[in-house]
This record gives structure tokens, C-alpha cells and sequence, in this order.
């Protein structure tokens, strides 16, 4: 017998919010929400890597490796040997080691590192780019079930940005469900972004956007059934509010050891020529420090500064390796980090103010907001018009952030598993959820 297993990625999902979600909370055997002590014989709240975000923990979660192991150390990183800090690759090979799913049947639909992996079936957003800069979105489909000719386009500007929110979920759950009923692959890998959204928006989580993403988990849990493909439903993390943005690269660059070149689109980061800058990401920063002789002075700079709860030599987080920073800086649970590195907004380089996750050295949540939606319509007008425009529409006003996470929070408030135990007990470390799916799935 064909063992199938269908893994639902929520993200943002914690026992908190399982009261919301009808559909999730009865697979995970009713837990209560007000404590963890007890759990559930199908739930269970897990240890996520540090930092806590997507591709990291996703990397984890795939190869049972840590990140010194796997080479996954965040969402992106600086590569010495071309001096450029880049965000977001989503190229199979960055991941330094075997994922499980490379022994079975699979289709991938939108998780992490899909661009050349070995899922007989994915689908990954994958812009198409023209020399004149223009950008036209779209999907690769590798499914062979014409998803957008069935489904509509792939509603990009819901995915990420000032518009992201529930239409991309769904898309994703409505496409899974067609690829899980027509290809019945043994393994399932489909990601619903819907709750990272709002929960860094706001500092309080909506139910309603609970109840949404939980619609989208009954699409897919639909089609599972019918196929007979047991379900599993993983969380990466889970979001706290926030109310301190602290800008590292700042006090770096006061500090004489920064080093940015000015020019016609505003100041750029040289991280070749700097003797330490940071690469931010929500709650952690990789302090990449060019002159060894200066680790012990940057640490101190870094530990004095409000809101840093602590600096760490990378073997301490399980982060030796040799992308990582020669220091990391973890926020105090209220805190998170900002990218930015100029002192003076006029200055602030032209890509800040616009939606643009390869360009910018360092995550910025505040691409989920926007100044004005009167310039944001004159500048789709402008591109209607076929006239150059930029769509410098971002603000630079880190206080809107109410929302981050990269680091352990309090259990409830954490990611959490859910699915069948018994002769399979749930993993409460993300390291051991590849051994768990491989027994699911009936491997030895």
C-alpha cells in the first residue's frame, strides 16, 4: 500500500490561536488553548532553529540538519566572495544537505528552495524580467496541471507587499487541491503565508484572519481525504508584537565602521569596504565584522545599545558557519531589527521606498505598508501610461511594524505540530520532523 502524506506549512500558527481555527484544532485532538502542560496526542508545541524564520526553519524542518549543518543561517545573507548581501534565493542547492523528500514521489507548492529540487510536481512564484527593468509576474509550474489556465493568474501583489493578504492563500490551497486529486503524490509540501500578514501589521491577532487561513486548510484537507493522504500541519514560528525598532547598521556606521558610497539614487551599503555592518533579519542580525581585530569592540558597541538582549559568538545559536556573521545580535522580545544605514531619509537609497526584497540588504516588514494610496494609483497610471515610474510607495517609518519574530518565544506562542503519533510520536524539535514524515510515509 501507497503511504501519502499532505504537510499544510501555516505560518504564524500557535496553540493561542487554535481556538480559532475549527477545522486545524479538531486534528490536533482539541488541545486546550490556555496552557501547554497537557497537549495533545496530536499536537505538539516544537523548538524552531534560531533564527526563527522562514527559510531557515523550513531548511530544518527538510533535512533534520541544524544551521550549521544545512547552511540555511536566515532568509538571506552576505556572500564574501562577491561582497553582495542577497535575500530570498530560492535555488535548491543552497541547501547544504538531503531533504526527505528526495526519496519519495512530491509535489512542493510554494514552500522554500523549489527552483531545481528533485519534487516531481512544484510550483514557486518566479517573476519573468525584461532589460528595460520591467517585471512581469508569474508562477513556475512544474505540476503539469496548467494551474494558472484553471486558477486564474497567481495574485502576486496579495503574496507580499502593502496588498498582501488572503487571495494568495487561497490560490495556493485551491491549487494543492487540484494537484493532490490529480497526481495523489506520496508527499504534499503546500505553504499558507496568510497569518504572517496582518500579525505584523498589528500587535493584536485578528480571529478573523484565523478562520480564514483555517478555510484554506479545508480546501486542502478536502482533497487529502479523498486521496487517503494523512495530514500534518507545521508552523515555522510564531509572531509577537513589537514596539522597538532598533537600526544596528546605524549605530555601526556611527561608529566609524560602516562604509556607504553616495550617489544619484541615494547612499548605498558597501559591505565590502565596511570593517562591520549588519545584515537584519525581523529579530536577529548576522554582525559581519571584515576586521577580526575589532570583534571584541563591536561586541561591546552592540551590547550597550536598547533593545539588544544579547550578542553571541555563532557557535552558541548553532549558527558556525561560514555564511554566518563573526557575531550575532539577538532583540529582547519587544524589539526587532531594521536594515537601515542612512542617517538622513533624503539620503536613504532610491529601492527603500518601493517593494524590493532582492535589492535591500536586510528584511524590511515595512514593504507591508504604504504612504498613499492616491500616489500609489498615479503611479499605476504611469505605468498604464507606458511612462518610466518607480513605485515608491514604501514609508520609512519602522514604528508601524507591530509584529516580528527570530526568536523562542513562550511556548504557546510558538509553532507547534499537528499530526498522527501513536507508534509516531510527534517531534518537539524541528530536527527530528524529516525522521517523523519518513515514518509516516512507511520508510526504514
Amino acid at each position: 500500500m501507497t503511504h501519502r502524506v499532505c504537510i499544510i506549512n501555516v505560518v504564524g500558527l500557535t496553540a493561542r490561536l487554535l481556538a480559532d481555527a475549527p477545522a486545524i484544532r479538531s486534528l490536533a485532538g482539541n488541545p486546550p488553548t490556555d496552557g501547554l502542560a497537557a497537549g495533545g496526542k496530536q499536537f505538539m508545541p516544537w523548538t524552531s532553529p534560531l533564527p526563527a524564520v522562514t527559510c531557515t526553519s523550513q531548511a530544518t524542518m527538510l533535512t533534520g540538519l541544524a544551521p550549521r549543518d544545512h547552511g540555511v543561517v536566515g532568509n538571506g545573507w552576505y556572500y564574501r566572495e562577491t561582497q553582495e548581501i542577497r535575500f530570498w534565493q530560492q535555488a535548491r542547492s543552497l541547501v547544504q544537505g538531503p531533504a526527505f523528500y528526495d526519496e519519495f514521489e512530491t509535489a512542493k507548492m510554494f514552500w522554500w528552495f523549489n527552483q531545481s529540487s528533485t519534487a516531481r510536481y512544484s510550483c514557486t512564484p518566479k517573476p519573468h524580467y525584461g532589460c528595460d527593468g520591467s517585471k512581469v509576474f508569474d508562477v513556475l509550474d512544474h505540476t503539469g496541471c496548467n494551474l494558472t489556465e484553471r486558477h486564474g493568474a497567481f495574485p502576486f501583489f496579495t503574496f507580499w507587499g502593502p496588498g498582501a493578504g488572503l487571495p494568495c492563500s487561497r490560490w495556493i490551497a485551491e491549487a494543492t487541491a487540484t494537484v493532490l486529486r490529480e497526481k495523489q503524490p506520496q508527499v504534499t509540501l503546500a505553504y499558507l503565508p496568510h497569518l504572517d500578514y496582518d500579525f505584523q501589521r498589528f500587535p493584536d491577532h485578528d480571529p478573523a484572519r484565523v478562520a480564514e487561513v483555517d478555510q484554506c486548510v479545508q480546501t486542502i484537507l478536502a482533497a487529502a481525504d479523498e486521496i487517503g493522504a494523512q495530514v500534518v500541519i507545521v508552523s515555522e514560528y510564531g509572531l509577537v508584537p513589537v514596539d522597538r525598532p532598533i537600526h544596528i547598521n546605524r549605530v555601526l556606521r556611527q561608529a566609524g565602521w560602516l562604509s556607504v558610497r553616495n550617489g544619484p539614487f541615494g547612499e548605498v551599503l558597501m559591505p565590502g569596504e565596511s570593517k562591520a555592518f549588519a545584515v537584519a533579519d525581523h529579530q536577529l542580525a548576522h554582525v559581519y565584522v571584515n576586521d577580526p581585530r575589532l570583534v571584541p569592540a563591536v561586541r561591546k558597541e552592540l551590547e550597550a545599545v536598547p533593545g539588544i538582549g544579547g550578542v553571541f559568538d555563532p557557535g552558541d545559536l548553532e549558527l558556525d558557519h561560514p555564511r554566518s556573521g563573526e557575531l550575532i545580535a539577538l532583540a529582547r522580545p519587544d524589539a526587532w531589527f531594521t536594515y537601515y544605514y542612512w542617517d538622513d531619509d533624503a539620503l536613504a537609497p532610491d529601492f527603500a521606498r518601493t517593494v524590493d526584497i532582492h535589492r535591500k540588504p536586510g528584511y524590511d516588514p515595512c514593504e507591508l505598508f504604504m504612504t498613499s494610496k492616491v500616489r500609489m494609483a498615479a503611479r499605476l497610471l504611469q505605468k498604464k501610461l507606458g511612462m518610466r515610474y518607480k513605485m515608491d510607495v514604501i514609508p520609512l517609518d519602522p514604528t508601524l511594524v507591530r509584529g516580528s519574530h527570530g526568536l523562542h518565544p513562550d511556548p504557546i506562542d510558538g509553532p507547534i505540530v499537528i499530526g498522527p503519533s501513536g507508534e509516531h510520536p510527534l517531534p518537539s524539535d524541528m530536527r527530528g520532523f524529516a525522521g517523523y514524515i519518513r515514518s509516516l510515509l512507511g520508510a526504514r
